[in-house]
């Protein structure tokens, strides 16, 4: 995203471990992604994404009530851009 910051090392090396840390067991998986692309020759409608894992919205409710004021701090350590968060319920 042009005129934005996103420090991916920060993300990676940082936040990860954040995030298991403060999900702790709850979680019970996790991906980090970098966007590559969207439409041909354009840029990724994302600079990165998170899909993480709980056993029930509860359990989600639950270990976010916990953990968001700290994860949330630290979002200005490597990013600038406002989270977009969507919960989806797996399907397949």
């Amino acid at each position: 995203m042009e005129g934005k910051k996103f420090d991916m090392n920060y993300y990676l090396d940082h936040l990860v471990p954040l995030v298991s840390s403060c999900l702790e067991d709850l979680l019970q998986a996790a991906s980090y992604e970098s966007g590559r692309g969207g439409a041909p020759g354009s840029a990724a409608p994302f600079v990165a994404g998170a899909s993480m894992f709980f056993n029930s919205m509860e359990e989600f409710g639950h270990a976010f009530a916990a953990a968001s004021a700290t994860l949330m701090a630290d979002l200005p350590n490597f990013t600038d851009i406002d989270p977009v968060i969507q919960i989806s319920e797996v399907m397949v």
